[in-house]
Parts: C-alpha cells; sequence; structure tokens
C-alpha cells in the first residue's frame, strides 16, 4: 500500500512538473512573439500563423487575435484566419475569447481557461491559454490540462 502511495505521489508530481513546464514555455513563446509583433507586426503575424514556425513547439503553438477578436493567425488550423469569434463559445458556453480580449486590454496579459477540442486526441480538454498585449494584438498560446 505504502509503495502504491509512492507511485501515485511522485505520479502526480511528474504532472505538475510538466504542466509548469508547458506554462512556462507557452509564456515564453507568447513573449517571444510579442517582441517581435512590436518590431515588426506584419512578419510577426505571418510567423505566428505558419504551421512549422518559429512559434510552433510540439503540442505548443502561438495564436493571435486583434483587439476586436478577429482571430489574425493561426498556425494550425487556418480557417480560423479573417473570422471575429469574440461571441463563439467554447464547449460549456463559456465566452473564453471575450475574457481573453478584457484581460489583456484592462491588463496587457490574460491568462483564461476554457474546454476546447484538443487536435491530438480528437477531445474536448481543459485548456489554459496565457496571452500578451502587443501591436494591438491578443497574443497567445495555450496547453491542455
Amino acid at each position: 500500500m505504502k509503495k502504491y502511495f509512492l507511485y501515485s505521489a511522485l505520479f502526480a508530481l511528474s504532472i505538475g512538473s510538466a504542466l509548469a513546464g508547458e506554462k512556462e514555455d507557452a509564456m515564453k513563446l507568447v513573449n517571444e512573439a510579442a517582441a517581435a509583433a512590436t518590431k515588426d507586426k506584419a512578419a510577426a503575424i505571418a510567423e505566428i500563423g505558419k504551421p512549422a514556425g518559429h512559434y510552433v513547439k510540439g503540442e505548443l503553438y502561438v495564436f493571435a487575435y486583434d483587439l476586436h477578436g478577429v482571430m489574425v493567425a493561426h498556425p494550425v488550423n487556418a480557417k480560423l484566419v479573417g473570422k471575429n469569434l469574440l461571441e463563439v463559445p467554447d464547449a460549456t458556453g463559456n465566452l473564453f475569447r471575450k475574457d481573453i480580449i478584457n484581460q489583456v486590454t484592462a491588463n496587457g496579459t490574460a491568462t483564461v481557461d476554457y474546454k476546447y477540442k484538443n487536435p491530438k486526441s480528437g477531445k474536448v480538454e481543459e485548456k489554459v491559454s496565457f496571452c500578451k498585449k502587443a501591436a494591438e494584438l491578443a497574443i497567445c498560446a495555450g496547453y491542455y490540462k
């Protein structure tokens, strides 16, 4: 029984460490993309939209909205680009993009929880996105919990 508890605790710690690493990686990617957008907005948007671009690291990738909720760059789902997604809810009805835009507009950054289809698993899962305002964009990266 003690071994089971020990293994369970170690597993939980490893998952927590993995999520902490993903959070740090997401924040790093967002900060890099935000710095690039500040220097050259058009070039940053083009790079963010590349499926094999600099801002795609495994399951983590950067995407960007303008401050009205229009997707301006998405490396995994180009069909979203050009669409105003502000009123499009997640799987539970949460208007998470409104939260993103409201928070980055008010605070310069946002951390938002929502449920979204994981392209790897094909299942709706809990996701957290970190976003930063730069060059009149909300630049974000999210990871699945």
